[in-house]
């Protein structure tokens, strides 16, 4: 099908642009772009650098993506931005490319809400089926993992992950990483336990949140440390993938977890 530019967008001869896209007026697209099929970009978008927009990813207005990093230490180092299908990047969100030291890459998965003027850095990490409110603040090197939900003007501090399906409320600040399934809220933020109506929605059986929340108790209610906890944790549930997946995420961390 055909792909619509307008006549006022500036679009490099050699960006490659898929299928039936849409373009919109007084849109840039650089010289490395590569829009994939049904890719549409509202008006004002700046597209540049190495940047791949997955399919059916619709980009609204005053958009900038791909742009060099705000970091001092860059200093025009070739590197990428990776964006995955259907996504919807709303009005004035800005996305990063990576640097050469956090690996070269800012990646963002698939099926994605951004929201309006929402920052991702450079070298951040994004998995699928993430939302972002309004204005919500990625710093660089940061992971998201999937269905994570990071709520309006929370700031993630460089180097941190949330876990997944973890629900970070408005105005947080996030120093440390945020754990899979909890709720994590305030300034610096804490850890309010299991976001068990999340699961429900998300359809986790009885047993498996009565397990997590189980575990969640021992983490944050009982007077063990975390590496106390971990053990009794281990001794007392089994069978269970999300309380493996929430050892797995506090044994791996190295800025320490949320409590």
């Amino acid at each position: 099908m055909a792909t619509f530019i307008h006549e006022t967008a500036i679009v490099s001869p050699q960006a490659k642009i898929g299928a039936d896209c849409h373009i919109g007026a007084f849109s840039i697209i650089g010289d490395e772009v590569v829009l994939g099929d049904k890719v549409r970009l509202d008006s004002h978008v700046v597209v540049e650098g190495n940047t791949k927009i997955g399919d059916e990813t619709h980009v609204y207005p005053f958009v900038s993506i791909g742009l060099a990093p705000q970091d001092l230490k860059y200093n025009g180092e070739p590197t990428a931005t990776a964006i995955g299908k259907r996504n919807h990047i709303r009005e004035f969100v800005t996305i990063h490319r990576g640097t050469q030291g956090g690996g070269g890459l800012t990646r963002i998965g698939d099926g994605n809400l951004l929201m309006a003027q929402a920052h991702v850095a450079h070298d951040c990490r994004l998995g699928n089926d993430i939302i972002m409110a309004n204005a919500a603040t990625l710093a660089g090197h940061v992971e998201i993992a999937d269905r994570a939900n990071v709520g309006a003007y929370s700031g993630v501090h460089q180097f941190c992950r949330v876990g997944l399906e973890a629900f970070v409320g408005g105005y947080s600040v996030v120093v440390k990483d945020a754990p899979p399934f909890a709720i994590i809220q305030g300034n610096h933020a804490k850890c309010y336990g299991l976001n068990k109506v999340g699961m429900k929605r998300r359809g986790y059986s009885r047993e498996t949140i009565e397990k997590i929340q189980h575990a969640y108790r021992l983490l944050l209610s009982s007077k063990l440390n975390t590496t106390q906890a971990v053990e009794k944790i281990r001794e007392e549930i089994s069978d269970c993938r999300e309380v493996e997946i929430l050892l797995n995420f506090i044994e791996t961390s190295k800025r320490g977890i949320v409590k």
